[in-house]
């Protein structure tokens, strides 16, 4: 008989991860910096889902081809130079890795940070803009420009 099969995705892996992201919350929580921020818990719970999305390692920590990825499956793929310049935006150049307090700092922050506006365009983009589904329509020369 054979062994019964675990889900992919790391789910044994990532519990102590998830700990780690959900104590970091509670410090947002507890910020008086940011306690006029309006649906913080909510907020923070979906950039901790996003983040351990691209932690792909699940070292708690976002490095340059995990933001490759992040970046060719949004369809905005980079080359590693400008990734290199997102990543020290984030992290004020202070390392080649996006912590994820950097991640919540940027993402909470007033600042406009590539990052920040690319994961808004990602979500906007998923939301409003649903793929068209079957072939296209047809079309006569009439209608061409």
């Amino acid at each position: 008989m054979a062994a019964p099969r675990r889900p992919s995705g790391g789910g044994l892996r990532r519990a102590p991860q998830d700990g780690r992201l959900e104590e970091i919350n509670k410090e947002f929580l507890c910020d008086p910096k940011f306690s006029d921020e309006e649906d913080l818990e909510e907020k923070l719970a979906v950039f901790k889902e996003k983040y351990m999305e691209f932690d792909l390692n699940n070292q708690g920590e976002i490095d340059l081809m995990s933001v490759k990825r992040m970046m060719e499956k949004m369809g905005v793929p980079k080359t590693h130079l400008e990734l290199k310049k997102m990543i020290s935006e984030v992290t004020g150049g202070v390392s080649e890795t996006i912590s994820y307090q950097d991640f919540v700092n940027v993402m909470l922050g007033k600042r406009s940070a590539v990052l920040k506006l690319v994961m808004m365009f990602e979500g906007k983009a998923n939301e409003s803009n649903p793929k068209p589904s079957g072939p296209p329509p047809e079309r006569d020369i009439a209608s061409l420009p």
